[in-house]
C-alpha cells in the first residue's frame, strides 16, 4: 500500500465515495460526516503551526549564506510563481463563464442544505488566527535571519520537523477517507454529476496551462543561455515523469539536479538552486490554487476580481515557503489564506483539497522541470569564475 500513491487513492476514494452515496443509508453517510466534521476542526487547529513552521525556518534558512545566489535564485521564483498565478487568473476570467456556465449558483448557492449533517462536532479551536500566524513566522524567520543566530533556527528546525510528521502521518493518510467521505455526502445530496463535470473541465485548462507556462519558462531561459529550450525541456522530462509518480519536489530533487546539469547548468549552481527551488518555486501549484479557487468560487456564487486576488496571489507566493515537500503541502499551507483572503467555508476549504489533490503530480511535475529552467536563468547572472568542481557530477553519474 505504500506504493500506492496519494493520486490512486484519491481517485479510489472519490469513485467509492460516489457509490456509496448512491447506495448508503442516510445514518452511514452520517457516520462518514461526522468524521469529515471532526478532520475539519483538527485541519483549522493545525493552520497556524504549519504556517509558523515552515515560513518560519523557510526564512531564517534562506537568509543565510549563498548571498547573490540567494537572492537571484529567490527573486526568479517569485516573479515565475506571480506570473504563474496571473495567467491562471486571466484564464480563467475567461473561460470559466463558457466552462462552468451550466454550473452557475443555482445549483451550489448554498450546498451545505444538501448535505447531511454530522452526529456530533467537536470544537478545536486554533491557538492563534492565520493572520496572526503570518506576522509571527515572518518576524521570527526575518529576525532570524539578521541576527545569524543558530539556537533558534535549531528549534524552529525542529518544529517544522514535527509538523511535518503531524502531515505525513496524520493528515495525508486520512485526507482519502475525508474525500471519501465529501463525496458520498454530496453524492446523497444529489450535487454529484455537477461536481465531478466540473472537476473534468478545470483540470483539462489547469493541465494546459501549466504547459504553456513551461514553454514560456524555458523560452526565457533557451533565449538567455542560447540554448534550444526544446532541447533543454525534453532533458527534464525524467524529472517531470518522476515527480508524477513522488508526487513530491523533495524526493525528485535528485534526479531533477542531475538534469539540471545535463541541460548545460553548472554543478555548484545546479546543486544549490535546485533544493531551494523545489522550497520556493510552486508555479504549477500556484496555477492550480488558483484555477481551482476560482471555479469553487464561482460555483457558489461568489465574484473574484482582479483587486481582491492579486493580493491573494501575491500572498500566495510568499505562502509557498511554507509547502513542505510532501503531497498536498502547497493546498495545506494555502488553506489559511483561502479562509482569510477569499472567505472560504469549511465546505469550499474541502471542495479546494478535493480538486487540488487529484491532480497533484501534475502540478508537481510542473513545479519540478521549472526549477530547471530558472536554475539555467539564474546562472545568466552570476560571475563566471573558477573550474568546475569534477566532484558535483557525482549525483549525475548516478542517476
Amino acid at each position: 500500500m505504500k506504493q500506492f500513491g496519494i493520486l490512486p487513492k484519491i481517485i479510489t476514494a472519490i469513485f467509492l465515495g460516489i457509490v456509496i452515496g448512491m447506495i448508503s443509508p442516510a445514518w452511514l453517510v452520517r457516520l462518514f460526516a461526522t468524521f469529515n466534521g471532526l478532520f475539519s476542526s483538527f485541519l483549522e487547529f493545525i493552520i497556524p503551526f504549519i504556517i509558523i513552521g515552515f515560513i518560519a525556518s523557510g526564512i531564517g534558512t534562506m537568509g543565510r549564506g549563498a548571498g547573490k545566489m540567494l537572492g537571484i535564485t529567490t527573486g526568479l521564483a517569485y516573479v515565475s510563481t506571480i506570473l504563474a498565478g496571473l495567467m491562471a487568473f486571466f484564464a480563467a476570467k475567461a473561460l470559466y463563464p463558457a466552462l462552468l456556465q451550466n454550473q452557475s449558483s443555482h445549483s451550489f448557492a448554498s450546498p451545505e442544505e444538501a448535505l447531511l449533517s454530522p452526529y456530533f462536532t467537536i470544537e478545536m479551536p486554533a491557538v492563534m488566527g492565520v493572520m496572526t500566524a503570518l506576522l509571527v513566522a515572518f518576524t521570527i524567520g526575518l529576525g532570524m535571519a539578521s541576527i545569524k543566530g543558530t539556537a533558534l533556527l535549531k528549534v524552529m528546525d525542529e518544529f517544522k520537523e514535527i509538523v511535518v510528521k503531524v502531515i505525513n502521518t496524520i493528515i495525508i493518510p486520512l485526507l482519502p477517507f475525508h474525500i471519501f467521505g465529501i463525496f458520498a455526502n454530496m453524492t446523497q445530496g444529489g450535487q454529484i454529476a455537477s461536481i465531478m463535470s466540473v472537476f473534468a473541465k478545470v483540470f483539462v485548462m489547469i493541465i494546459v496551462l501549466h504547459l504553456v507556462m513551461l514553454a514560456l519558462q524555458y523560452t526565457v531561459a533557451g533565449t538567455v543561455s542560447k540554448k534550444n529550450p526544446y532541447k533543454m525541456l525534453k532533458n527534464m522530462l525524467p524529472a517531470y515523469f518522476t515527480a508524477l509518480g513522488t508526487q513530491s519536489s523533495a524526493s525528485t530533487i535528485p534526479v531533477t539536479v542531475a538534469h539540471t546539469k545535463k541541460m548545460g547548468v553548472k554543478g555548484k549552481v545546479a546543486e544549490f538552486t535546485v533544493p531551494l527551488l523545489a522550497t520556493i518555486h510552486l508555479s504549477g501549484s500556484t496555477i492550480t490554487l488558483v484555477s481551482c479557487s476560482l471555479a469553487v468560487m464561482m460555483l457558489q456564487g461568489m465574484e473574484a476580481g482582479f483587486t481582491q486576488m492579486l493580493p491573494f496571489i501575491l500572498m500566495l507566493g510568499v505562502t509557498m515557503i511554507a509547502a513542505p515537500g510532501v503531497p498536498g503541502g502547497a493546498v495545506m499551507a494555502a488553506l489559511g489564506l483561502l479562509e482569510s483572503m477569499l472567505g472560504f467555508s469549511d465546505n469550499m476549504l474541502s471542495l479546494m483539497i478535493a480538486l487540488y489533490l487529484a491532480q497533484d503530480s501534475f502540478g508537481t511535475a510542473c513545479n519540478v522541470t521549472g526549477d530547471g529552467a530558472i536554475s539555467a536563468i539564474a546562472e545568466r547572472f552570476l560571475p563566471k569564475d573558477g573550474k568546475e568542481d569534477p566532484k558535483s557530477d557525482s549525483l549525475e553519474q548516478v542517476i
